[in-house]
């Protein structure tokens, strides 16, 4: 396992991060087993992941219990990570408190504002009530005074645009990191947002490495998609019944060419899916990590093996090429689940 520093905090990170947002159950994913996760946990330690991220909002908080229960007698082995709802961004020690008390820790290595403070982002948060945002420097000095007191390490962001980064860096507050979604068929943070991160010493964090199961190649055909993982904006707006809300017609043909592309690639050499689709990631000159979800022993060992893959000059081109279409289509927003017009990303 590989590891890089986040951003200037003096962490180092392994390069495949375990996404937590399974863990524990409920309506999005299905049903988890404890035993599974332990297992998990576990066997990613073991084999050099040491870094782990959870929020507040997964699965009701569920997420982080389970993940707690799991890193029982193993928490000085890990990066543990944790985000904070934008609804509660005006009281950040309390909710800070509840993330620790359910993870059955005393401080967290990385804490994340879940999505950058605007209204549309509050809204969603709050269950769609209009909540007066709070001031974005009010918001980070209370980060940066949990981070002297030794309750958190480092403050990271996530889902923040360029205007959004800008307006943190003013208030002096050290940023480390930034959680954006990017795979072979999410790449409009390559336009501005990473060369921003960049020049600034930010991390960028990669979520949805997979695209939530479909660069494992597991789906044929755009509905056999479960609607939860397909109300994103590269479907259609009735694909994702009524967790769809942007109202987009989507890009379901370039985007099964492109996962065509992918699997063209691993019948032609010894690779899986996910290990190119992952590969192709931390093969970006610009990734810190990225966070892939495991749910089994299987899928672990299946994600874990890309950080020993390497791809070609040439397929890398060849999956660029195939992805560009998507891109295209879908635009420069990052936000892939409203609508581009409604961006919370700017």
């Amino acid at each position: 396992m590989k590891y890089k520093e986040l951003g200037v905090s003096g962490i180092e990170v392994s390069v495949i991060g375990l996404g937590c947002w399974s863990f524990g159950g409920g309506a999005y994913w299905g049903p988890q087993s404890q035993r599974d996760v332990d297992n998990v946990v576990a066997a990613a330690i073991e084999r050099g992941v040491n870094f782990f991220d959870t929020a507040e909002v997964y699965n009701d908080g569920e997420s982080e219990r389970s993940l707690g229960l799991a890193l029982k007698g193993r928490r000085d082995k890990v990066v543990l990570a944790s985000k904070i709802s934008t609804a509660h961004a005006g009281e950040v020690r309390k909710y800070l408190e509840q993330s620790l008390s359910r993870l059955g820790t005393d401080y967290l290595d990385l804490y994340i504002l879940h999505w950058p403070i605007n209204a549309a982002a509050i809204a969603h948060f709050a269950g769609g009530q209009k909540v007066e945002p709070p001031r974005v420097a009010d918001v980070f000095h209370q980060f940066e005074a949990l981070r002297k007191e030794g309750l958190i390490r480092s403050i990271g962001l996530s889902n923040f645009g360029v205007r959004q980064m800008a307006e943190v860096l003013a208030t002096g507050v050290r940023a480390d990191s930034n959680q954006l979604p990017y795979n072979i068929v999410s790449r409009a943070i390559e336009t501005e947002i990473t060369p921003y991160c960049v020049a600034h010493q930010i991390a960028v964090i990669g979520s949805v490495g997979l695209q939530q199961g479909l660069l494992t190649g597991k789906y044929a055909k755009p509905g056999d998609v479960p609607p939860p993982q397909a109300h994103s904006r590269h479907f259609a707006q009735k694909r994702g019944g009524k967790e769809s809300r942007h109202f987009e017609e989507g890009a379901e043909q370039e985007l099964f060419e492109a996962v065509d592309c992918v699997k063209a690639i691993s019948a032609e050499t010894e690779l899986s899916c996910a290990q190119i689709s992952l590969a192709w990631i931390l093969q970006k000159p610009f990734m810190t990590s990225t966070l892939a979800g495991c749910r089994n022993l299987a899928q672990l060992d299946a994600n874990l093996s890309a950080a020993d893959a390497s791809l070609s000059d040439g397929i890398m081109a060849r999956i660029d090429a195939a992805s560009l279409p998507v891109w295209k289509k879908l635009g420069d927003s990052a936000d892939y689940y409203e609508n581009r017009a409604k961006s919370r990303i700017f």
